[in-house]
């Protein structure tokens, strides 16, 4: 096998499996599908696209995730998060579940799967980590609680524009009287069975099982005939495979952030998963190659006339658990699907819209964890306030999600160039373990009475030099018995332009004023950057030590200028 071919056919280096393998993957995929029915439905309604594209994201997408991307077990296909940006990305462009809402959502898919695909093609998959976790933990927690608010009535069964009425009037009994009480009792039976047998959830299908009881019940009593939200009649057989009409100019612009967002975000969560399986299966994997995969899914749901999917955290390590071994799970995972396309839409059409909101529900409620922001305020306190504030900003940009996780990144890149404008510069001396170490925090006394030693915790940079030089200058300045400077350079690791010429106006002007300068422990690929700059030349050699420990012994040798 040809190594171009390997590379742009990444499924070509998978193993032959054995019959063992087969048969677990066999039983990991078939469970899988079991689930990712309903999930796949109900996830399309929470987008906003008719119930039936839950199943074409559900069908090729999760297939060809696998096959181009780096790790075989993700599950992916419709999720809650993306279905939810999807949702606030195209509020106000059009109607749910009309044909202009399709359209949109198509592109949307096509646009954050080549996103995902550039990303990575060009190998920056290291672009996810401007993302910082407390930012994205933020984020989703708050998206969990509007996603759980939105579908709260149609598990209750409340018409929600008579509700609101009765809420503002403070009338109970028109409260009452805007319930369907029977789509009350499928929606809160839903809920305590899947909450009662949440910890079995990995070894039972019972997202299955209560579809099927829910189902026959609608069924039964003929729910959805006289009136009840069902799902309702669903077109049976196979996606057609088409690319979409052009848009205006104007939508493209429209869309272009939301893809962005949900391209990036939806890549987090596809991280996650295939960092927790990588690690259990002590396999590789590659996080651009992995773009590739997941931007390849988008946009076959896209041209399959769905909306852009991403790897399921819960379904990931389901697959996991039940003892998937490649990614062949996934093509039997796609037989479920298949099978529901072909002969069970009939059968989907009864189930009641309030299970399918109880079935949103209760995986949403696990991402919901007070305790992240209480971890984060013991850790960091900055970033626990930027993890709130982007919380809040998320609830407050409803539905147009995007600005949450904008302003939290905004807030995070802020914060992140305040920190290195502002570096760690201290005055060190001798520990008694022999290293130089903070005089202030360690009640050190100086090296010796005429020299100052200086250390700062950055590379040094046109964001750093400015402070370093204050910060020297101002020492020598407030006590004229300096004679001596010495800078530790060992956490310096790089060195641009700006900082060569302040080392420069540094080594002159304090020579103009009597004083000295000396370098230590100067890592090689800052002390190439001197010698080509002419630094090196500026100093004697004798003011230049290798390490800190012989820049302490020749200058506490020494305690008066020479």
């Amino acid at each position: 096998m040809s190594a171009l071919l390997a590379r742009y056919l990444p499924f070509l280096n998978w193993p032959r499996p054995n019959a063992a393998d087969l048969a677990a993957d066999a039983r990991a995929g078939f469970t899988l599908g079991l689930i990712l029915v309903p999930q796949a439905v109900a996830y399309a309604m929470l987008a906003g696209m008719p119930p039936i594209t839950g199943l074409y994201a559900a069908l090729i997408p999760p297939v060809i995730s696998v096959l181009w991307g780096s790790c075989q077990l993700l599950g992916a296909g419709p999720v809650a998060l993306t279905s939810m940006l999807v949702a606030g990305s195209l509020s106000g462009m059009a109607a749910a579940e009309s044909a202009r809402w399709v359209e949109l959502a198509i592109w949307l898919a096509l646009m954050a799967g080549a996103i995902q695909m550039l990303i990575g093609a060009t190998r920056l998959g290291m672009v996810v980590n401007f993302l910082p976790g407390s930012v994205v933990g933020a984020f989703t927690q708050a998206a969990a609680l509007l996603i759980m608010l939105s579908q709260l009535p149609a598990m209750l069964g409340l018409d929600w524009s008579q509700a609101r009425g009765a809420l503002a009037a403070a009338d109970p009994r028109g409260l009452l009287g805007s319930m369907d009480w029977t789509a009350f009792a499928f929606g809160v039976g839903t809920l305590v069975f899947l909450s009662a047998l949440k910890k079995h959830s990995k070894r039972l299908p019972i997202v299955l099982a209560a579809a099927l009881v829910t189902g026959l019940a609608s069924w039964a009593i003929g729910y959805g005939a006289r009136g009840g939200a069902v799902v309702g009649t669903l077109p049976a057989g196979l996606p057609q495979f088409t690319v979409p009409k052009l848009l205006d100019w104007e939508d493209y612009r429209s869309l272009l952030p939301a893809a962005a967002v949900i391209a990036l975000v939806s890549f987090v969560e596809a991280l996650s998963s295939a960092k927790t399986i990588s690690r259990s299966t002590r396999r590789r994997w590659d996080e651009d190659q992995e773009f590739i995969g997941q931007g390849l899914a988008k946009i076959a749901s896209g041209l399959s006339g769905a909306f852009p999917v991403s790897a399921s955290f819960s379904r990931s390590a389901l697959n996991l658990f039940v003892g998937a071994r490649s990614g062949w799970s996934a093509l039997f995972a796609f037989v479920c699907v298949l099978a529901s396309l072909l002969f069970l839409t009939p059968a989907i059409a009864h189930l009641p819209r309030a299970f399918l909101a109880a079935v949103i529900i209760v995986p949403v409620s696990n991402l919901i964890t007070p305790r992240f922001f209480v971890r984060l305020w013991a850790t960091s306190r900055a970033e626990a306030v930027i993890a709130a504030s982007t919380a809040v900003a998320t609830l407050i940009a409803a539905p147009q999600l995007q600005w949450g996780i904008l302003a939290g990144f905004i807030l995070s890149l802020g914060y992140f160039l305040y920190q290195r404008s502002h570096p760690r510069i201290v005055e060190v001396a001798v520990h008694a373990d022999g290293t130089l170490r903070d005089r202030q925090r360690f009640g050190l006394p100086p090296l010796a009475p005429d020299l100052l030693a200086v250390r700062m915790d950055a590379g040094l940079s046109f964001v750093t030099a400015n402070p370093l030089e204050h910060f020297v200058i101002e020492r020598c300045r407030a006590d004229p018995g300096i004679k001596r400077v010495l800078i530790y350079a060992g956490p310096i690791n790089s060195i641009d332009v700006t900082g060569v010429d302040t080392l420069i106006y540094l080594i002159g002007t304090l020579r103009d004023q009597g004083v000295d300068l000396y370098l230590a422990g100067v890592k090689k690929q800052v002390e190439d950057v001197f010698d080509t700059s002419g630094v090196t030349a500026m100093l004697p050699p004798h003011h230049v030590f290798r390490t800190e420990r012989e820049a302490i012994a020749e200058l506490t040798a020494h305690p008066v200028r020479p």
